[in-house]
């Protein structure tokens, strides 16, 4: 039996560690939260209001109507079209994560109902591969889209990403330009697409479909951007401000146009709905 200490109110072993699974240290703040107060406030830190990431599945059931959410495209899988391997193959890696996160590929899409209005919905999940943008991932949207256009319903994507992956090359570049014309057509059809960007968001994927919607939101503090702000230090050679890429940066200048906690989310977007549908 693991003999204790207090310090500071938090109760370690005696070598000072933190024991596992009690407690969190928010990225953010740095304080030591315990996890079933985190858990409790839809994982946001009590105490400066940093939003953890959540899986998909979690973020799913905080956005839409209960047992409203039909899935499609399910069955779509990645395939290995360059054979690409680094520490172990593609194929291995793609079924590590998928054994690891319970999901088949980065996001997952489908039908759903928001506080009664139906919508197409794709949200991505961050430990799936950082939430790549591969050939799936872009199918998966492209889809949604004209679902969206045939139904004359909102499309909604969550994105939670590091961009274009790496282990598809060109065919995934290439999903940058096919998502972009997927939505353009929503335009073309009066139907409206909103954009929420959770952190991270990057890469391909802000370069894409997540700076294209008629209305961009993010969650507090999310880190927004298309290269990471060492590169872009280093290349404009120039120091960066002490918030830059954070959500309300970028609200400040003029890059999105709202920043809405995770607990507001669902009444915001019902809100939109009402005013624009």
């Amino acid at each position: 039996m693991a003999w204790f200490k207090k310090t500071k109110g938090i109760r370690t072993d005696k070598k000072g560690k933190i024991p596992e699974g009690l407690w969190v240290k928010c990225d953010s703040c740095k304080e030591i939260v315990y996890k079933k107060e985190i858990d409790k406030n839809l994982k946001v830190c009590p105490k400066c209001n940093y939003h953890f990431r959540i899986s998909a599945r979690e973020r799913l059931k905080l956005l839409v109507d209960e047992g409203s959410f039909v899935e499609m495209d399910e069955g779509i899988v990645s395939v290995d079209p360059l054979n690409f391997k680094d520490t172990i193959s593609y194929k291995d890696r793609i079924k590590e994560k998928q054994k690891k996160s319970g999901l088949k590929e980065a996001a997952i899409s489908g039908d759903a109902l928001i506080k009664g209005y139906p919508v197409s919905l794709i949200i991505m999940d961050f430990s799936f591969m950082g939430g790549s943008m591969g050939s799936v991932v872009g199918e998966k949207v492209s889809r949604a889209a004209e679902r969206a256009v045939e139904k004359k319903q909102p499309l909604i994507i969550v994105s939670s990403s590091g961009g274009a992956r790496m282990q598809e090359g060109i065919f995934s570049l290439m999903q940058m330009a096919k998502v972009a014309a997927a939505i353009g057509r929503l335009r073309d059809n009066g139907i409206l697409y909103i954009s929420i960007m959770c952190d991270p968001t990057f890469g391909g994927v802000t370069a894409s479909l997540a700076t294209i919607g008629d209305i961009i939101i993010a969650e507090p503090k999310s880190l927004i951007g298309f290269a990471g702000a060492r590169v872009i230090e280093q290349t404009i050679k120039q120091p960066l401000p002490d918030n830059f890429q954070r959500a309300e940066f970028l609200l400040e200048h003029g890059f999105i146009d709202i920043v809405v906690g995770r607990k507001n989310l669902k009444e915001t977007l019902a809100k939109l709905f009402e005013l624009l549908l």
